[in-house]
C-alpha cells in the first residue's frame, strides 16, 4: 500500500473528525478529542518517576517511530504550564486542513499522548490544551497545555507569556 496515500487518508479522516466535533460541540469540543493518539503511546511502555522523565520518554518514542521529527518543551508557571514545539509531525496536514477550513485547531495527538502518560503513570489530576498554533510554512506547531499534578493545583494561574518558548 502507498504510505503517502494512507497518511493522507488518515489525516483527512482526523481533520473531518475534529471539524465535526467543533460544529457539534463548539467551544467544548477541545475536551472531547483528548483520547486521539493514546493507543500508540500506551503500547510503548513509557516509564518514569518525574514529569521530565515521562515527557522525555514520550518524546523519544514519538520521534523514534516517525510520528514527529523533533519535539522540544518547557515546563513553567508553578509547574502547571507545558509548552511544546513539534516539528515535522505526521498530523500537521490534518491541523492545517482544519485551520484552512476556518476552525482554530484544538486537538493534538502528540499532546494527548504525553498528557495520558502523566495522568496514568504519575497520577496527574487533569490537563487541557490551552492554545495550539499551526505554522504550515515551518512545518511546526506550538502548543500550550495546562497540566495539573493534583487537585490543589487546579485553579492556579500563571502568566504563560513569561514562560519562554521551547
Amino acid at each position: 500500500m502507498d504510505k503517502k496515500f494512507l497518511l493522507s487518508y488518515l489525516n483527512d479522516s482526523l481533520a473531518l473528525y475534529e471539524e465535526t466535533l467543533w460544529h457539534e460541540l463548539g467551544g467544548i469540543a477541545g475536551a472531547k478529542g483528548d483520547m486521539v493518539g493514546v493507543s500508540f503511546i500506551r503500547s510503548q511502555n513509557i516509564i518514569g518517576n518525574t514529569t521530565e522523565d515521562i515527557i522525555g520518554n514520550c518524546i523519544k518514542a514519538i520521534v523514534k517511530n516517525g510520528i514527529a521529527e523533533e519535539i522540544k518543551y518547557v515546563l513553567g508557571g508553578k509547574g502547571i504550564c507545558l509548552k511544546l514545539r513539534v516539528k515535522g509531525c505526521c498530523h500537521l496536514p490534518a491541523a492545517t486542513k482544519v485551520k484552512n477550513d476556518g476552525i482554530k485547531p484544538y486537538m493534538c495527538p502528540i499532546v494527548n499522548m504525553i498528557v495520558d502518560r502523566l495522568i496514568e503513570q504519575l497520577g496527574y489530576e487533569t490537563a487541557y490544551v490551552a492554545d495550539l498554533e499551526v505554522d504550515e510554512g515551518s512545518k511546526q506547531c506550538q502548543l500550550i497545555c495546562a497540566i495539573y499534578e493534583n487537585i490543589d493545583k487546579i485553579g492556579q494561574v500563571s502568566d504563560w507569556t513569561k514562560i519562554p518558548n521551547p
